[in-house]
């Protein structure tokens, strides 16, 4: 069993050592919160602070430098109640489209970072912490890397995009299919990395999922 941080992806080996590159973290939290009755999921209440503060920390703690934050809907409010000016923002005037358009505004916000890839997380993924993201930083094997934590083999978040990737997938990101549509498009270059022995890959979308937050 590979630990947090060892690379498991096809073609590598468990403790290999990545090459040197700078791996930035995108966070998604601009989504309203439509079937919990309108609350902005960045706002939920975990462990008595904002979700939102949970998910850049996972990221940051995962080993992503810069990390950089997708705000929607009530912006200006999450601003005002979570603690994030350790971390790069930028709001989506356009949350309400999807996550594709969430996706877009952050890889524009990160173009010019020097970053040579970014882990992208989503706000209400509490289950998955810094260890799932670490295995996933460690599957950085270039500007042209492609990677995502996997459960039970099935692909989930976070993802990993070379940087020379950014621009085809943003082109291609629209409504709340985000880089689907990209990623089953190169599975063939796709690397899994298996995180169900440290992560839970639930989300928080109903009344009853908040059971899920402590």
């Amino acid at each position: 069993m590979a630990h947090p941080g060892e690379s498991t992806h096809a073609g590598g080996t468990a403790g290999a050592v990545r090459p040197e590159g700078k791996v930035a973290g995108l966070l998604l939290a601009a989504g309203g919160g439509r079937r919990l009755g309108g609350r902005p999921k960045a706002l939920l209440d975990h462990r008595g602070r904002p979700l939102v503060e949970h998910a850049a920390r996972v990221l940051r703690d995962g080993g992503c430098a810069p990390v950089h934050i997708v705000l929607g809907a009530a912006a200006e409010t999450v601003r005002e109640r979570a603690e994030l000016a350790s971390y790069g923002v930028s709001v989506n005037p356009d949350w309400a489209q999807g996550m594709g358009s969430s996706l877009r505004v952050g890889l524009a916000a990160l173009a010019g970072s020097g970053a040579d890839a970014v882990v992208v997380s989503l706000v209400d993924q509490p289950g998955i912490g810094a260890a799932a993201v670490a295995r996933v930083v460690a599957a950085y094997t270039g500007r042209d890397a492609l990677a995502a934590a996997a459960y039970g083999g099935e692909r989930g978040h976070p993802v990993l995009f070379g940087a020379e990737r950014w621009a085809e997938i943003a082109a291609g990101a629209e409504g709340d299919r985000g880089a689907r549509a990209y990623l089953r498009q190169h599975a063939g270059a796709l690397a899994l990395v298996e995180c169900g022995d440290v992560a839970e890959a639930y989300d928080i979308d109903t009344p009853e999922d908040l059971r899920r937050l402590e």
